[in-house]
């Protein structure tokens, strides 16, 4: 399988190792430095010490650029790694509705079919069980961002094979939603994800069930992921949110950090309230004048 960019480079380590290498630079020159003061001396001292201060200028300055290009790739990076979520959503969605379309096709002819045969009895009682299925199709396109109702489309086919109802509840279009599509997908996808892996591990649970609501107030966009699973412990509320937390033996306790992190960078939060038999997720998003810069 081909790997992709952000696979092949692991980003915050070449970061950190950019900083730490630029650090040690900038502190052997400030060394350096101090020893030429403390040790030249007094008639050469003001010649040494200038030369000295004038490269530990030139390492710095070329140590701060090295570090901000470190930084400012790790979040191109970032940004690529959603792209590229976003666009396996999309190709999932285009999927699906071509082989419903297939699927539509075939259930026209029996009907038609079944109404040359005079029998329209029989006709109406096959359109009432293949209704369930249309609407299914038809709820999950009523946001204003193609690449969430993609991720919705792809989540419920997921949970659906796994024995998991994802139910969902559009009140709001997010017509004008201030963050950037393939991060709204980010955040959806790692709450789902997360609630979808809480109800496989319940293995005692008969209905398993998540319910993802999208909506607004006159001032925020909010949304909401519900699952019907164990509660998270009292005492893991407050951490689940670190980089790094993880209750997983495979995990690497990321994906809820990243949710904190890119609402908190459009000015959003987001909060837990968990039972038994009841988790959710909820966030919130404020409203800003004069439209949108999402893509």
């Amino acid at each position: 399988m081909k790997k992709t960019l952000h696979e092949k480079l692991n980003v915050r380590k070449a970061a950190r190792f950019a900083v730490i290498i630029n650090g040690l630079q900038i502190a052997a020159m400030v060394s350096v430095l101090l020893y030429a003061i403390l040790r030249a001396s007094p008639e050469g001292r003001t010649v040494e010490i200038a030369v000295i201060a004038a490269a530990l200028a030139i390492v710095s300055w070329g140590a701060v650029l090295d570090i901000r290009e470190a930084l400012g790739a790790g979040r191109i990076i970032e940004q690529a790694k959603m792209l590229e979520e976003a666009y396996g959503q999309l190709e999932a969605l285009n999927g699906t509705l071509r082989k419903q379309r297939h699927d539509f096709m075939n259930h026209l002819q029996v009907v038609f079919s079944l109404l040359e045969l005079n029998d329209p009895a029989e006709a109406m009682k096959y359109v009432e069980n293949v209704y369930g299925d249309i609407q299914k199709t038809g709820s999950v396109l009523k946001t204003a961002i193609p690449a969430v109702n993609a991720l919705i489309a792809a989540k419920r086919q997921d949970c659906a094979e796994k024995g998991i109802a994802l139910d969902i509840a559009i009140a709001s279009a997010w017509k004008d939603l201030p963050v950037q599509g393939w991060e709204m997908c980010r955040v959806l996808g790692n709450l789902i994800d997360n609630a979808r892996d809480a109800l496989t591990e319940d293995t005692g649970n008969a209905r398993k069930r998540i319910c993802l609501r999208v909506d607004e107030t006159p001032g925020t966009y909010g949304f909401s992921v519900e699952n019907n699973g164990p509660a998270i412990p009292k005492a893991l509320q407050r951490s689940i949110f670190q980089m790094g937390f993880t209750t997983k033996s495979d995990g690497h306790g990321s994906g809820l950090s990243i949710v904190e992190d890119i609402l908190r960078s459009y000015g959003g939060s987001i909060r837990v309230e968990s039972d038994e038999g009841r988790t959710a997720f909820i966030g919130s998003i404020p409203k800003r004048t004069g439209g949108s810069d999402r893509a």
